[in-house]
């Protein structure tokens, strides 16, 4: 990635962007296997660099960048540290500063990018409000300007993708589960006249849905949908449906009041949905109908709303721009697993 420009002018030129996915290896598992995360991490960075540096026409030079960037947490410790630990090495080898980034500050930038060609950061009008979905979190996020973060609610248990997973395993359904459970949902959706007709009716809880904070919690939810299937036996095709259209229906309902909840008390100008729950669709058509002329509301683009090397580097740069190209000596730099905002 090339970067110019400072924080309120910075523009973007993808070179290489290449990744590799590990989820075919983790789905025999149902989630994210620690020890094969790191195995194929040690595998594959190197892979990847030698590749992405061929393409970018980086790699005859002695220093082929100007800076390293490297996420730092929050995440999966063993599989944080053989980030870092590579991207010390490169920043030795090449003599260039190194960069911590909080994932999910990744995840608020992720929203300007794309993955492939030029791009600018827009001028957003403050204040901005995020709602950030993912496997591992679940955070309404107030922003009074670039950089300046105050997490004003958050999961009090399970996060929001995590959920999605765990219901998905108890219906039998593969991992992923967000995917799977939106499939099924959005068919029944579509099919709202067949779905009337299905003589099982379903019926689930919306955790904190009118508590006086921004807090959510999916615990209940998740063993609601556990003691339902237990008391129905095994389900069938339809009723999965069902269940996984109600589940999807919950969930959705209370992110969405929350945050239109903050937005009003907070007088949100600009509000950003992202991490990989932003790709689902009924959240999305949920969340449109909060953006009126005096919100603008950002998504990531599908490719981007999963974890991904461009968000980290839009972040990067924009924390070497603030720091005044002051970076952290590498020895410093830590995987914390449960880092904040």
């Amino acid at each position: 990635m090339e970067a110019k420009g400072g924080v309120l002018n910075a523009s973007f030129k993808i070179l290489a962007n290449n990744s590799n996915s590990q989820i075919k290896i983790h789905i025999p598992y149902g989630g994210v296997y620690p020890a094969l995360a790191k195995r194929e991490h040690n595998k594959n960075l190197p892979i990847l660099l030698e590749k992405t540096l061929k393409e970018a026409k980086l790699k005859n030079r002695k220093s082929p960048v100007d800076l390293i960037v490297v996420t730092h947490g929050p995440g999966l410790e063993i599989a944080l540290w053989t980030g870092i630990v590579f991207a010390k090495e490169l920043a030795k080898k090449w003599n260039v500063p190194l960069m911590p980034v909080n994932h999910m500050e990744g995840h608020i930038f992720s929203v300007f990018g794309k993955q492939k060609g030029e791009f600018l950061i827009p001028k957003i009008k403050f204040p901005a409000l995020s709602l950030l979905v993912s496997g591992g979190h679940t955070e309404l996020v107030l922003m009074k300007n670039f950089m300046q973060y105050k997490i004003i609610g958050e999961t009090l248990d399970d996060a929001v993708g995590e959920t999605f997973d765990k219901v998905a395993r108890m219906l039998g359904l593969l991992y992923p589960g967000g995917p799977e459970i939106s499939k099924l949902a959005e068919f029944l959706r579509r099919k709202e006249k067949q779905a009337s007709e299905i003589s099982f009716s379903v019926t689930l809880p919306r955790p904190m849905l009118y508590s006086k904070n921004f807090d959510f919690s999916f615990s209940g939810l998740k063993t609601a949908v556990l003691y339902l299937i237990r008391d129905i036996g095994k389900p069938d095709e339809k009723t999965k449906a069902q269940i996984a259209l109600e589940f999807e229906n919950a969930v959705i309902e209370c992110l969405v009041h929350k945050t239109a909840k903050a937005v009003e008390k907070h007088g949100i100008k600009t509000l950003i949905v992202a991490g990989g729950v932003a790709a689902n669709k009924h959240l999305r058509n949920e969340v449109k109908k909060l953006e009126d002329k005096k919100i603008k509301l950002f998504f990531p683009i599908k490719e981007l709303s999963t974890d991904n090397s461009i968000m980290i580097g839009i972040a990067g740069y924009f924390n070497y721009i603030k720091n005044k190209k002051k970076t952290l000596k590498a020895g410093n730099i830590k995987a914390t697993g449960n880092l904040r905002l």
